[in-house]
């Protein structure tokens, strides 16, 4: 298969990014929508992803947001973010590039890998769009899980953002 991931990484895409989608909608943390969800639910969900995936994403997130009882919570990181928000799918695929790396490494299922996922440190750095750590190298942002570090690093936008443009112009030209 050239050109193309296979199928199941596809369907773990789908699932994740519907994960996001419903913690966008009800308000609430990743973590909080998979256990609300729960192994069953989401089990289905990965495993009937190419069917979802051709239906009307609204109508398939209330549906798991009635049937797991899922309420109305206060987490709204949209809201909070300062600079443009990436979407449901961008943070989707984020998730799947980190749980088939966890799958490889503790040569664990795929739905085990995901609860890991999303109940380690890590969910909380993906989940603050005013960081740069979601758009980070999957490698990093896995190494992270595995060796339960964050890589200290200073990108240079957030180092710009220390500074006033005066400051920056200053510092600019003394190098």
């Amino acid at each position: 298969m050239t050109g193309r991931e296979d199928q199941k990484s596809n369907d773990l895409f789908f699932t994740c990014s519907l994960i996001e989608y419903i913690a966008r909608k009800t308000k609430n943390r990743n973590t909080d929508v998979v256990d609300a969800l729960g192994a069953k639910r989401i089990r289905k969900i990965y495993e009937l992803a190419d069917i979802y995936h051709s239906d009307n994403l609204d109508r398939v997130s209330d549906d798991f947001i009635r049937d797991s009882g899922l309420k109305e919570g206060n987490f709204d990181n949209v809201a909070r973010a300062r600079y443009a928000v990436p979407s449901h799918w961008d943070i989707g695929k984020v998730y799947k590039r980190l749980i088939l790396g966890i799958a490889r490494a503790e040569q664990t299922d795929i739905i085990s890998a995901l609860f890991s996922a999303y109940h380690s440190f890590v969910s909380d750095k993906i989940e603050d769009y005013n960081s740069s750590f979601y758009y980070d190298a999957p490698q990093n942002i896995l190494n992270s899980y595995l060796y339960h570090t964050i890589e200290q690093k200073e990108h240079m936008f957030d180092f710009l953002l220390k500074f006033s443009p005066r400051h920056i112009i200053i510092k600019m030209q003394t190098y």
